[in-house]
């Protein structure tokens, strides 16, 4: 009966020493496969991946994990690429006080970008009027200067009529004024062709 009990005995310390050892390796096995701090503690595990698409994956769940990386003098940062600009952060990923300065640095880079979107459209609307304007003047400009080439009429100068002549059209066709000086001139004819023209005396020799 003692020879159970010390056999049994020794079987519970060997059980008790065997579950201290394993729990001993699996405590340090844990050690060593602690979670990663940041993400390029997560990057460096991830590239001991055996394939490439494990590789890919984890790479891929580091980046979803931790936004924040490294500084070379210490301290993180994080990049917004909404901004295009990094932040200086404390840890591998922004606290909930410096993630609400992030976004307000975002909602005032919005306003900034819609009042340059603003002046440039009023930039561009003035310059295009200005042209049309440029684009008036010089078509004015072109219709006067085709204007004075142009040669405006002029009135001929009238002929200077001379003394006692009688104004052509001053008289009515059929009128006796228009027609005694052509019939005086006819008897004139007349009278010179039964009227015998004297002859000249001779000379005496």
């Amino acid at each position: 009966m003692s020879l159970v009990v010390a056999s049994r005995r020794a079987a519970l310390l060997v059980a008790a020493a065997g579950f201290f050892l394993l729990t001993q390796s699996h405590a340090q096995a844990q050690w060593w496969k602690r979670a990663p701090v940041d993400f390029e503690e997560c990057a460096d595990a991830a590239e001991k991946a055996a394939t490439k698409a494990e590789k890919t994956a984890a790479l891929a769940d580091c980046n979803a994990k931790f936004a924040g990386r490294r500084k070379p003098g210490g301290g993180y940062t994080y990049y917004d690429f909404l901004q295009d600009r990094t932040f200086d952060i404390a840890g591998p990923n922004p606290t909930p006080e410096e993630q609400k300065k992030i976004d307000e640095t975002y909602t005032a880079y919005l306003a900034n970008q819609r009042r340059s979107n603003e002046a440039a459209q009023a930039t561009a609307r003035q310059q295009r009027e200005q042209q049309e304007q440029q684009v008036q003047q010089l078509q004015q400009i072109a219709l006067r200067t085709e204007t004075e080439r142009v040669p405006i009429p002029v009135e001929r100068p009238k002929v200077q009529q001379a003394v006692g002549q009688r104004p052509k059209g001053a008289c009515t066709k059929g009128s006796f004024s228009c027609e005694w000086p052509r019939l005086s001139e006819s008897l004139n004819d007349l009278k010179k062709l039964f009227s015998p023209t004297p002859s000249k005396p001779a000379k005496k020799g």
